[in-house]
């Protein structure tokens, strides 16, 4: 975060949230009369929109008008756990086979066969 988003937040926010990652969410303390209220997040450690759980999305995307809570909506049996985009950590995934996974693969079975035309 900069100095500039610092003092803009300091200045002109007003804080409606956190989510269970410490992204505190915002929004313009006056009402504008021309447009819609600028909403913004602040996250915890790096800057990183992956970051961002889908409920808190919606609101800052002005999807939905009212703030996530704990008790906004059930959790369906099917639903993930959110978790931020891991490309490029230690706990990205790498495929069998992978240089960074030591570049071992399964031998080829030989039942390949390239296309020849006729």
């Amino acid at each position: 975060m900069t100095i500039g988003t610092r003092l803009f937040t300091w200045l002109n926010g007003e804080l409606v949230g956190s989510d269970r990652f410490g992204n505190r969410y915002y929004r313009e303390r006056r009402r504008p009369k021309n447009r819609r209220r600028r909403r913004w997040v602040i996250y915890q450690g790096e800057a990183e929109a992956s970051k961002v759980p889908a409920e808190w999305h919606v609101w800052l995307h002005h999807t939905s008008d009212d703030p996530p809570t704990d008790a906004h909506e059930p959790t369906r049996p099917w639903q993930k756990e959110h978790v931020p985009n891991l490309t490029g950590t230690d706990a990205a995934y790498r495929p069998p086979g992978s240089i960074l996974q030591g570049g071992e693969r399964a031998r080829g079975t030989g039942d390949y066969e390239p296309w020849r035309p006729s």
